[in-house]
């Protein structure tokens, strides 16, 4: 009976969640995209439950899925309003009921992520793992917190194990793209950037890394027309407006500049921190460089 209920679960409790989207820490408007961490849909229960009489029985599949989908449901909400420790504790609790869903831990790495817990996250990445090897998801959210760590190669090795799972996530391609940013192979990030723009045309934050990459590579027109579809497409881009404002600064398009960071401050303050732009968002040196330009003459 029980090996039955598994079964039927497995095909019954299908997609509690979809993948969802987990907008990075420096973005000002949530714009449509696949993102670096995969937020995954949740299955499998099997323990038996005790009646009122205090005998054991199974839980029906209905009971089963009703309390999977409650306990995903309020993590989803917690996670929404940026409550991470409380979407941490639904996950948990959800773990404590149903310890072989590969699901559960990975979204619990998810938040542990977001608290800065990345040690403890990896924990749970493995054990997701290790109960789902084919799932690509897993590996996607163990790539982008290596990545935080500063630990290129180790990210890009588990963003080439999803490709090989599905070479059209568009999501580990924008993400091996950053992680070859970070080892200073630009061109290649480049090329990531533009497939994973190309696959998911509203993917604006690939696009924008995209943007970004060609502008360190010297392709400065390119880039800088990039930016401008993206401002057009999605105003309040804040990243995109700040990037402007330095490019055209650059070109000794002044007014054109100041009129953008305007907007670009008013929509994130953050863009006026240079250490934030270097170690936080990642800009590229060249584009970090000619921010710095722009500010010397604002404060001067």
């Amino acid at each position: 009976m029980r090996q039955l209920l598994k079964t039927v679960l497995s095909f019954l409790l299908l997609a509690i969640a979809c993948f969802g989207l987990v907008i990075p820490a420096w973005a000002a408007e949530p714009t449509p995209g696949p993102t670096s961490t995969s937020v995954e849909s949740t299955t499998q229960a099997t323990e038996p439950v005790p009646t009122e009489s205090g005998a054991n029985q199974q839980p029906s599949v209905l009971q089963l899925y009703k309390e999977l989908d409650e306990l995903a449901e309020k993590a989803f909400q917690a996670t929404n309003s940026g409550d991470f420790k409380t979407a941490e504790d639904y996950w948990t609790q959800m773990i404590e009921r149903f310890p072989d869903n590969p699901a559960a831990w990975s979204n619990r790495g998810n938040s542990k992520v977001s608290q800065n817990n990345v040690q403890s996250a990896l924990a749970d990445y493995e054990q997701a793992i290790k109960l789902a090897p084919t799932m690509p998801d897993p590996y996607l959210n163990r790539g982008a917190a290596l990545e935080s760590l500063g630990k290129w190669e180790q990210a890009i090795a588990d963003f080439n194990h999803v490709l090989e799972l599905d070479p059209k996530d568009a999501a580990a391609l924008n993400n091996r793209g950053s992680a070859k940013a970070g080892l200073g192979q630009w061109e290649e990030a480049v090329e990531d950037f533009r497939q994973a723009a190309d696959l998911a045309r509203d993917y604006a934050f690939a696009r924008a890394n995209y943007a970004l990459a060609l502008y360190q590579t010297g392709n400065l027109d390119e880039a800088i027309r990039t930016m401008r579809s993206l401002v057009r497409k999605y105003p309040k881009f804040a990243d995109m407006r700040a990037a402007l404002t330095a490019a055209l600064w650059v070109q000794g398009k002044r007014g054109e500049a100041e009129s953008q960071w305007v907007s670009a401050v008013g929509l994130d303050a953050r863009y006026k921190d240079l250490n934030w732009l270097r170690t936080v968002r990642r800009w590229p040196p060249d584009m970090v460089a000619a921010m710095e330009k722009f500010l010397a003459i604002k404060s001067s």
